[in-house]
């Protein structure tokens, strides 16, 4: 498939996940995930759906909770875009923030120790 289309295809998925979540979902839980990219398979077949919260400590529960309402994501997405098939989520926890947040931290520990 098209890169081009492929990018604006994930754009697309990524902006209506995030609606549905804020919109049409009930859950709570479900509501505290940002979503944070969309990486869609070249068959259209699966997408990865990353997401990160603002409590870390709730990772595990939205993770379940988003896991739960895969199946009622996926209804709403294939209603509201035209599509011949659409993908199967797969949710992941986008764990690059706490990744840049380590290195961070270990550039300024390289910088005190110059000091």
């Amino acid at each position: 498939m098209n890169s081009i289309r492929l990018k604006r295809l994930n754009n697309t998925y990524m902006e209506e996940i995030s609606k549905i979540i804020m919109e049409e979902i009930k859950d709570e839980d479900v509501k505290k995930a940002v979503i944070t990219g969309v990486d869609v398979t070249n068959d259209l077949s699966y997408a990865k759906v990353y997401f990160t919260v603002l409590d870390r400590s709730e990772k595990g529960l939205v993770f379940t909770a988003l896991n739960g309402a895969s199946g009622f994501i996926r209804k709403c997405l294939a209603d509201r875009i035209e599509i011949r098939n659409t993908p199967e989520l797969k949710f992941i926890y986008d764990d690059s923030e706490e990744y840049g947040e380590k290195i961070d931290k270990i550039i300024e520990d390289i910088n005190k120790d110059e000091k």
